[in-house]
Formats: structure tokens, C-alpha cells, sequence
């Protein structure tokens, strides 16, 4: 509900309208009255439509996975759209085990369920069963991306406020940027409205329509005035996307490239000096790019975007971004059409967009909402190297994380190495004698044969045969383990260090 107040003030303001002479102050007062007005409609509006939302998180220990951190309360903001939905932030309610939703001066905490969310987009849909929750509230609709320089207003909760706040930011860029929450390259903006803790989700708005939602403020969260929003093709790209309540994704067409800026190297490729375009450097077996493209062929052109030599594809009049928006903007199955030179000569394919698969990098992405696995073994816990495990290093995972670790990103996955499996911590017992002090140490082969993936690992340890069981890192380093004692010694391991079971659940389903 709009104060009142200002219904008075205005009342008082347009009655001296109209009795008033043609007058330049009174004009000027007149004028102001009416762009008061405006305001406080477009504000009504806005706010009937934004809410609060409460969570309640439980996320896994990735240092013990068998365990869960304490739960934490938090908060985000989320803005009713059509058929009874609101939209918000994935990271609000990842790992949640409990969801409330709060209306706008309503002190009633409605109990909410998450019907749809891609981590990838940072976005998440949840509803309130209850039908009273959205009997007087007004559906936002989706608009388009505002042209650099406009402004928009940011509505939410921040810093855990209970009375909705209203900021207004100048859209200063659109570009490719790293989300936060689940580390996707995707298109985003940046305005320079104060974003804090508890905007995350709430709408950026511009002519009452929705053309961002909040995800994520500048400097690793801190109060600054400059953010950034999920823009509303990838809103709708996400929406579209859940239609059938089966998450898609972004698709990948399974090769890499490198900006081509060289003169020398264009030639080198057979491009002439005028000619632009991104140098292929990798094609992986098995993805649609497999059998089309080959290393050093020099990507001209996607569907009607040309590319730049920096990578670059323009979107809109002032808006140029990373190519790759040209791909993000398909869903599964479409065509995707492709202008290659190779040694300089001209090659068009259409490739079949495909679902992104997880194993490009040796170093899986960050999951959420599900357990993470790990394998106990004569007391020593491995894992499968992922982000969610350097990241529990802390903000600063990039300098405290292992650097052994950290170099892992680098690798390419290939068909015959698709994981890494770490040897996290070892849990002080006699039959691990000598290995106490080992932390972190990446596993290549067991017994002599090359790990696949986590999966092959765990089904070599419960099916070893041999007296001993010896793991090898590729520097030649080794940890040998005596089979029968590794065996004999896991119910005393266990319950010593209060561990419910030696692998997880569902690792030999």
C-alpha cells in the first residue's frame, strides 16, 4: 500500500492546479505534482509484486563429507510472475531445507517449495501452495535489455531489512561475466545501484516491467554501489527452459578458442589481414564440434553474427559481448549455423546443440542439493576433486586452496581420464602408518591401472584382490595400504572418528 500522506499532499497539489493561474512557479509545482504521481503508481505497482524470501541452509562439509555445516538462515528478494510464480536467485535457496515467502507489509511467513532452478543461470522458481498468498498480488512481466546508459530502478530486501528498499543505478555495461554462484559464462549487467546482502533476486525494473534479477554485488559481496543482474534473455532462455520441468541447460558445442589478434597468425591460418574470426584449439571426442571442426581452424562466423578477432559478436547497437552469447541464447536440439575457414577455405556446417556436459575439465563444476561422494579406505578419505572442494577453502579459495589443486583446472578431461580422485586426509590409524601427515594428494592409478573417474576408482577398491593396494601419483610418489588390515580396521576407524559409513550413499548404485 502506497502512504496515505502522499494521496493527501497530491490531493491539496492538483486542487491548486487547477484553480491556478498560468503561472511559472505553479507550473513548475504542477509539474512536479504530476511526476510525484507517477511515481508513486509505478511504485504500488512494484511492490504488491516484490517479495521477501527466507531460507534455511544446510549445506555439505566437503572437508568431511559425511557431515553437514551447521544450518544458516538467510535472505533474498524474488518478484511475482505469471502463473503464481516467483522468480529469484538460485543461490537464495540452494541447499535449502526450508523456504518461507513474505509479501510486501504482510508479517505472515508463507511456507514456499522451489519448483524449478538452473545454478548455472543463477535463477530459481518457487511457488506458495497456499492460494490466498497470491490473491492480491500483481504478476511482472519480462521486458527487454535496456541500452547502456538507462536507468533502472532495483527493488528488495537488503541487509536483512524488513521494509522494502528502492534504488535507482545507470546500466553501465552488458557483457560476458562470471557468475558467482556456479562459475557459468554468461551475459550479465552492471549498473552502479547500491547492491547488498538480500537483494539477491529481486527485480531490476524499468517501465514496471522486469529487464534484470539481482545476483551478485562487486568486491566478493561487499556494500558497494556497483553489481550485477541476470539479464532478461537469460531470464527467458531459463523460463522457456523449464516449461517442461526437465533442466536443459545451456548448450556446448564441445570446442575452445583463442582470440586471433595477430596479424602473423591470421596469416599463418590463411585468413587475409581484413578477415576476423577465433582460432579453434580444441575439439572434444564425442561432442557435436567432433568429426565437423578441427584444431586451427579459424571460426568466422555464428548463425548472423560475425566475430571479432577478440572474440566478440555485436548483440545490439552498443552492446558488444563474448561470442559464446550467440550459442548460450539456443536450446537442446536446435541448429546451430557455423562459418569456418580451413587453410583458407570457406566452410559452412550446422551443428546440433547439445546438453553441456560436466566433463570438459578435469575438475568437475560446483553441484548443489545433492551429497557429495567420498570412499574411506584403511582410513584415508578420498573424494573426487570438484570446485565445491577448493572452494570450501574459503572467499580467497584462488591463493589458499593447494596449488596442486588449483593447476587440476587447467587439465582437459578426455575418455580415458575423466576425473580426479584426491586423497583428502588421512584418518590416523595403525594401518596407515607412516601417511599421517599426507594432505590433498591426487591419485592417478591404482595397482598400476589409470583412474577413469571417481565412479571406476570406488569399484576398484571394493573389488581388489591383491594383498596390497598401491596408489600412485603421476610424479611417481606412492601410498601403499595392506588389503586384509584395511578391511579389519574399518568398523574401528569408523566409529573412532564417528563416521556413519565408509562410502557414501547411492556411490555402488
Amino acid at each position: 500500500m502506497t502512504n496515505p500522506t502522499y494521496h493527501w499532499i497530491l490531493e491539496i497539489i492538483n486542487a491548486m492546479c487547477t484553480r491556478a493561474r498560468v503561472v511559472a512557479p505553479m507550473i513548475m509545482l504542477c509539474l512536479q505534482a504530476a511526476a510525484i504521481g507517477e511515481v508513486l503508481a509505478e511504485g504500488q505497482d512494484i511492490e504488491d509484486s516484490v517479495i521477501k524470501i527466507y531460507t534455511t541452509q544446510a549445506e555439505p562439509d566437503y572437508f568431511t563429507p559425511w557431515r553437514l555445516l551447521t544450518p544458516r538462515q538467510s535472505s533474498g528478494s524474488g518478484a511475482v510472475i505469471e502463473n503464481n510464480r516467483i522468480l529469484t536467485n538460485a543461490h537464495v535457496v540452494a541447499n535449502a531445507s526450508y523456504v518461507q515467502a513474505q509479501k510486501h507489509n504482510d508479517p505472515r511467513r508463507y511456507q514456499a517449495r522451489v519448483t524449478f532452478i538452473s545454478h548455472e543461470a543463477d535463477l530459481a522458481l518457487i511457488t506458495v501452495d497456499d492460494p490466498e498468498f497470491f490473491a492480491d498480488l500483481n504478476a511482472l512481466t519480462i521486458g527487454d535489455l535496456p541500452e547502456p546508459l538507462k536507468e533502472v530502478s532495483v527493488y528488495g530486501y537488503p541487509i536483512g531489512g524488513k521494509t522494502l528498499s528502492i534504488t535507482k543505478g545507470i546500466l553501465s555495461r552488458v557483457e560476458q561475466q562470471v557468475y558467482a554462484h556456479a562459475g557459468a559464462y554468461l551475459l550479465a549487467g552492471q549498473i552502479d545501484a547500491a547492491i547488498n546482502p538480500g537483494n539477491s533476486g529481486g527485480p531490476v525494473v524499468v517501465d514496471q516491467q522486469i529487464v534484470g534479477v539481482v545476483m551478485q554485488a562487486n568486491a566478493g559481496g561487499r556494500a558497494e554501489n556497483l553489481g550485477y543482474f541476470v539479464p532478461p534473455n537469460i531470464v527467458r532462455h531459463v523460463l522457456k527452459d523449464s516449461e517442461d520441468g526437465k533442466l536443459d541447460g545451456f548448450p556446448d558445442l564441445g570446442f575452445r578458442t583463442q582470440a586471433l589478434d595477430s596479424p602473423s597468425a591470421k596469416a599463418a591460418y590463411g585468413l587475409d589481414r581484413d578477415e576476423n574470426g577465433v582460432l579453434v584449439i580444441k575439439v572434444f571426442k564425442g561432442s557435436p564440434a567432433d568429426g565437423v571442426l578441427q584444431e586451427n581452424d579459424v571460426i568466422l562466423k555464428i548463425d548472423d553474427y560475425d566475430i571479432a578477432d577478440d572474440g566478440t559478436i555485436q548483440i545490439s547497437q552498443d552492446v558488444l559481448t563474448d561470442y559464446k552469447h550467440a550459442i548460450d541464447m539456443h536450446h537442446l536440439h536446435d541448429q546451430i549455423d557455423l562459418t569456418f575457414s580451413r587453410g583458407g577455405n570457406l566452410i559452412q556446417a550446422s551443428l546440433l546443440a547439445m546438453q553441456n556436459r560436466t566433463g570438459y575439465s578435469m575438475v568437475r563444476g560446483e553441484r548443489f542439493d545433492e551429497t557429495p561422494q567420498y570412499y574411506i579406505f584403511g582410513g584415508i578419505v578420498f573424494v573426487p576433486l570438484n570446485m565445491n572442494l577448493i572452494k570450501r577453502w574459503g572467499n580467497d579459495w584462488g591463493r589458499t586452496a593447494p596449488v596442486s589443486l588449483l593447476q587440476a583446472r587447467n587439465e582437459w578431461a578426455t575418455t580415458e581420464r575423466r576425473e580426479l580422485v584426491v586423497a583428502m586426509q588421512v584418518l590416523a590409524a595403525d594401518v596407515n602408518l607412516g601417511y599421517h601427515d599426507w594432505r590433498n594428494w591426487i591419485v592417478d592409478s591404482v595397482n598400476g591401472e589409470d583412474i577413469i573417474d571417481f565412479d571406476h576408482f570406488a569399484r576398484k577398491l571394493r573389488e581388489n584382490t591383491t594383498e596390497n593396494v598401491v596408489f600412485k601419483n603421476k610424479n611417481g610418489y606412492q601410498m601403499v595400504i595392506n588389503h586384509k588390515e584395511a578391511l579389519a580396521a574399518e568398523d574401528s576407524i569408523l566409529s573412532q572418528y564417528r563416521i556413519p559409513a565408509a562410502y557414501s550413499q547411492g556411490l555402488f548404485d
